[in-house]
């Protein structure tokens, strides 16, 4: 095939196009300038200057909605509970109630994401992140109150916003080996999906032998645990179809397939005279599915009991704990779907990079304001991009979706915790595709990566990971004649965790 050259007469071998300049792009952009109707949107968002348009805009944020929307589902079933006895409780006996929790959810990612859109004229979706969640409900009341667990989530927004404003987040975020980064994100996920595979009873503790069990003497006799075996494979499918929404519809319809399996072999909540009972709520329809949201949970946090409760230490590595978490997932996720949106930089930036990362900081805050845990940017807004998102104007509709979603909170009380399970670990699976920026072939760096990894799930905690990778990555670097290349922020880093694992003895020392 051939092109013609205008300047010159005859064919010209076939080339790639060369980049249009400024003036070319204003031309076209005029040439295909919207509806008057619709010219102050495409000004406002640069519709037509990103080769979108309004009609796919609204699509991708559509698109968007409903691939995250099964976060006002599964956070409240993570955090919260419809009594005592069936929700995570703190060292003070306190608990969440999930319908307050799956409004608040809903409040907070769109007033977020909305926010997100117009600041930062991006078109990513925030809602609370599946990783943080899990470390306050299975970590952190352990030591803490609810509020005061939630306070820790504020400071670590705030800490986060001045990071974005002082510039000190892009310092950070070079500061830290993109393999051990990589190795925290697969760690995560890895920790994600053994919490799903124990709240199903898929995975259970033993009293003899090995620590751990498949099933019920490694034979699935519940079919509590069948039912989650059957969602993770239609979650899974669903998903490597690449069906839009497929953690949603899998949910959904496990649900529905549970309910029936309730209604026919009712087999009621488990309990110590009923083993092989729904673990978190019975998947019964009954009541109104629809109805005002409560926003209890709006305010009720505390900002500073955590350092009277467990000290000033302990709460300082939390919070640690916390931003880092925050910090590393919201930067990859950004980097990332920027690139999918053709608006990266050759340097992996992106147009109002620094607005982004305040106004994912201020998500942190606001998730902890309300008690829903720290909102975030989600990878699951990739959907949308694919669908044509291109500006901000996306994330407006996901988020007006989102607060629409408040009003359907009496349906978390239906989804046992076996069908949120299969949700976990399938996006435990996709956090896993991050091994692949990890050089195991290279063992100074293959060894603390494993141990980032390994150490989340067998541990049961995210900072014992990041800890381990922290100080393994020091010292067997430094050991091994690449001090020079550790930056010395890392050499910080490493010095409080090491302060951080000592905290026991310390604490005795000093008489604390």
């Amino acid at each position: 095939m051939t092109i013609l050259d205008q300047s010159h007469e005859g064919p010209q071998p076939a080339t790639t196009p060369a980049p249009k300049t400024a003036a070319q792009t204003k031309r076209q952009n005029r040439n295909t300038r919207p509806p008057a109707s619709n010219a102050f949107l495409d000004r406002f968002f640069h519709i037509t200057e990103r080769g979108s348009t309004l009609a796919r805009e609204f699509r991708g944020g559509l698109v968007t909605f409903f691939t995250m929307a099964y976060i006002v589902i599964l956070n409240p079933l993570i955090l919260g509970g419809f009594s005592a006895g069936n929700a995570p409780t703190d060292v003070a006996g306190g608990w969440l109630s999930a319908a307050q929790v799956g409004a608040v959810t809903g409040l907070t990612a769109g007033v977020m994401t909305i926010l997100f859109g117009l600041v930062a004229n991006l078109p990513f979706g925030l809602a609370a992140g599946l990783g943080i969640n899990s470390f306050l409900a299975v970590s952190v009341i352990n030591e803490v109150t609810w509020p005061e667990a939630m306070g820790l989530v504020v400071i670590n927004g705030i800490l986060i916003v001045l990071f974005g404003v002082t510039g000190a987040r892009t310092a950070i975020f070079r500061a830290v080996p993109k393999e051990l980064k990589a190795a925290i994100t697969v760690g995560i996920g890895l920790f994600i999906a053994f919490i799903g595979f124990v709240d199903s009873g898929f995975v259970r503790a033993t009293t003899a032998g090995p620590p751990v069990q498949l099933g019920d003497n490694g034979s699935i006799t519940s079919v509590p645990t069948l039912v989650f075996i059957v969602g993770l494979l239609v979650m899974g499918i669903l998903v490597a179809r690449k069906v839009q929404g497929g953690l949603l519809i899998g949910i959904v319809a496990t649900t529905v397939l549970a309910a029936i399996v309730e209604a026919v072999l009712r087999i009621g909540p488990g309990s110590a005279t009923n083993p092989g009972g729904w673990h978190l709520n019975t998947p019964v329809l009954s009541g109104q599915l629809v109805s005002a949201p409560d926003l209890g949970l709006v305010g009720q946090f505390d900002m500073f009991g955590a350092f009277g409760r467990i000290g000033g230490l302990a709460a300082t590595m939390l919070v640690f704990t916390l931003v880092f978490t925050n910090f590393f997932d919201a930067m990859g996720t950004m980097t990332g779907l920027a690139k999918s949106a053709g608006v990266a930089h050759k340097d992996g930036t992106f147009p109002r990079l620094k607005s982004a990362f305040i106004v994912e900081g201020i998500g942190a805050v606001a998730g902890g304001a309300t008690s829903g845990s720290s909102n975030t940017v989600y990878i699951d807004s990739a959907a949308g991009i694919g669908e044509g998102a291109r500006t901000g104007l996306a994330s407006v509709v996901t988020g007006v979706l989102f607060l629409g979603s408040m009003f359907l909170t009496p349906l978390t009380s239906v989804v046992p915790l076996e069908v949120a399970a299969a949700a976990l670990v399938v996006v435990g699976a996709m956090m896993m595709a991050q091994i692949r920026e990890i050089k195991f072939t290279k063992f100074a760096v293959a060894l603390p990566a494993f141990l980032t990894i390994v150490t989340m799930p067998l541990s049961y905690s995210i900072a014992n990971g990041i800890g381990v990778g922290f100080i393994s990555w020091a010292i067997i670097g430094a050991a091994s004649g690449k001090a020079k290349k550790i930056h010395p922020l890392m050499w910080v880093v490493t010095a409080g965790f090491l302060v951080y694992f000592a905290r026991g003895p310390i604490n005795a020392l000093l008489g604390a």
